[in-house]
């Protein structure tokens, strides 16, 4: 199959779509993806990809196209134009470099925002390729969630742009059975809509690689760690609420392996909080050196903002949590928790409740060692059972396959 992944994000950066392009190019299909140029998260191009950008036109065997876009930078304003200008860029020379190009379908990968769907509706437009789009951020529902846009008439603009652009796509894939309603309530009746979660990641396993020398060693400690994007949404302020509880027991330490947008934020508070020596920030490591991190968890933490949009699905790094065999701690509601709750591998609290959290990281602390391990142990079968990469992708195959030759040019009808 000829597949065209377009996505604003690719590697270099550290993006689930890597793995995905690696895996079905090794499955022998050609693959093309149009991307930008990569400055996730910093907001600033690579030094890397500055100095030779001929060393980023291929990978894992695919060919990578990558169009002209203003960088992420710093504020929101310029995080707007960012947006925008891939959309933009992507549309019109996604058309001219693709113009001899020859795809039977279109993926896009959308984890925010969901104007990586512009081009891809422009080219079904034209040249009549069928689209799949993975919904992975749920506008304009999250920005409101995080507090991105506040003003009503905006948040009506966006939804009226995401009913644009998913009316105009052939299957929407969702990655939440919870999120398939607010997904169906944009796009056409009887529009096709399958339910495709996050896989887990194949770096996760319950093999043991050696432990992350950026770590402190600390005897006798018992430690909560968080990997991932330091945002809004990840609701930082109540784990640190939670993290001041428990600073009479000096065995719990809670250890943030990442970065994001609110990581100056949070830097400033565990200063001032006085967290300095119980709250410790680890930065940003590539995906592949997340087990290496892994290692000196006794737990791992998943969070996300109360809100009823965050209610409808599960962060991908559950997955991964769970595949790596450590009890699970999630502060969320609905489907995320649920999951967790299902696969009897830790606790879950309400989303922004502090004193549950702290309360589980204490009940969690107090198990016998023997406990823990059979906690993880189900988190990685269950892992294996219900998110395995093989019949994940083989099922978006067969959602390829069938699109072939579906959709016709606009301009040929």
């Amino acid at each position: 199959m000829r597949l065209l992944v377009i996505s604003q994000y690719f590697w270099p950066e550290d993006f689930r779509v890597n793995e995905l392009v690696a895996e079905l190019c090794s499955r022998g299909h050609e693959i093309t993806v149009l991307t930008g140029k990569p400055n996730y998260p910093d907001g600033e191009v690579y030094p890397e990809f500055v100095r030779n950008p001929a060393a980023f036109t291929s990978y894992a065997g695919a060919r990578v196209v990558r169009v002209p876009m203003l960088a992420r930078g710093k504020g929101r304003a310029r995080l707007l134009l960012n947006y925008l200008s891939f959309a933009l860029s992507a549309t019109l020379f996604g058309m001219l470099r693709l113009a001899k190009a020859r795809f039977d379908a279109m993926f896009v990968f959308e984890p925010s925002p969901v104007t990586v769907g512009l081009p891809a509706v422009s080219l079904r437009a034209i040249r009549g390729w069928p689209l799949v789009f993975w919904v992975l951020d749920q506008w304009p529902e999250s920005l409101a969630a995080v507090g991105a846009i506040r003003s009503k008439p905006v948040l009506r603009l966006v939804g009226r742009l995401v009913r644009f652009i998913y009316r105009r796509c052939d299957v929407i894939l969702s990655p939440s059975r919870l999120l398939m309603s607010c997904v169906e309530s944009y796009c056409r009746p009887g529009q096709r809509i399958e339910y495709f979660p996050n896989w887990v990641e194949g770096t996760y396993s319950a093999d043991r690689p050696t432990a992350a020398p950026e770590v402190p060693e600390r005897a006798d400690s018992f430690s909560i760690m968080f990997a991932g994007n330091v945002g809004e949404a990840q609701d930082f302020p109540t784990i640190l609420d939670a993290a001041e509880r428990l600073t009479e027991h000096a065995d719990i330490r809670w250890l943030i392996v990442g970065d994001g947008r609110a990581a100056p934020w949070v830097r400033r508070e565990i200063a001032r909080r006085q967290l300095v020596e119980r709250v410790i920030m680890l930065g940003r490591h590539p995906q592949e050196r997340m087990p290496s991190f892994f290692n000196h968890a006794d737990a791992l933490l998943v969070s996300l903002r109360r809100d009823p949009i965050f209610a409808l699905t599960a962060p991908g790094k559950i997955q991964s949590y769970l595949a790596y065999g450590r009890p699970v701690l999630a502060m969320l509601d609905g489907e995320g928790a649920n999951v967790v709750d299902r696969a009897r591998a830790g606790f879950a609290s309400p989303a922004g409740d502090a004193t549950r959290l702290a309360e589980n990281v204490l009940r969690l602390a107090a198990l016998p060692p023997e406990e823990r391990l059979t906690m993880g142990r189900r988190g990685a079968e269950f892992a294996q059972r219900e998110f395995s990469r093989d019949v994940l992708i083989c099922s978006l195959e067969k959602w390829l396959d069938e699109l072939r030759g579906r959709v016709e040019p606009t301009g040929a009808r």
